[in-house]
């Protein structure tokens, strides 16, 4: 052991010679790249959950207010104007079938407005001006020109409105006043001082 130690210590600069074995040189840190920025599939996601919260939020607001809103249906007024005698020709009128839900209708002697309501179960007929007669399409009741019924279930003739002239010479119709005709019961289509008709 001494001869081994003396060996290497004869060796000229044997102890100054340095070491093969080193320490090994400490790792450098790994640097961590921090992103800020999200990539645009995260932003469209985040955008889209954003906007389905928000329209969600909104919907429900909007049905919470309409429930306190009261439920009211804007209807024409009952009482109405239709212009002057003169403008009707003999037979039956459909231009105020769709605002008014009525027709005029002018015979030789009179004038008078039906209500468009079929009296069996409230379907506006048709005016069939090629065979003269109204026509339910509901359940096929017949009515003639001046409303009265002669085929199907119908049960009565369709009712008429109140017409009065004006000081203007216009014709008022009033359709909160309807004469009816119904079956075994008083006519009151007669009822020309109550207002059933206009004579002409």
């Amino acid at each position: 052991m001494d001869s081994q130690a003396d060996q290497i210590s004869a060796r000229p600069g044997a102890l100054n010679a340095p070491s093969k074995v080193s320490a090994a040189a400490p790792a450098k840190p790994v640097e961590t790249v921090e992103t800020t920025s999200d990539p645009p599939v995260n932003k469209m996601r985040r955008r889209i959950v954003w906007a389905t919260v928000a329209g969600s939020l909104i919907t429900f607001f909007l049905m919470f207010v309409r429930f306190f809103l009261p439920r009211s249906i804007l209807e024409p007024s009952s009482v109405f104007r239709i212009g002057p005698p003169g403008d009707y020709a003999l037979g039956v009128d459909t231009k105020w079938q769709q605002q008014y839900r009525v027709w005029v209708t002018r015979t030789s002697d009179r004038l008078f407005v039906i209500y468009a309501r079929c009296t069996h179960l409230g379907c506006t007929p048709d005016w069939k001006a090629s065979e003269n007669k109204f026509k339910c399409p509901c359940h096929g009741s017949g009515y003639d020109s001046e409303g009265i019924a002669f085929e199907g279930p119908a049960p009565r003739p369709m009712d008429r409105a109140k017409v009065t002239l004006d000081a203007e010479g216009q014709i008022v119709v009033d359709v909160g006043t309807l004469f009816e005709w119904p079956k075994g019961g008083t006519n009151e289509f007669e009822d020309e001082e109550g207002g059933a008709y206009i004579r002409v």
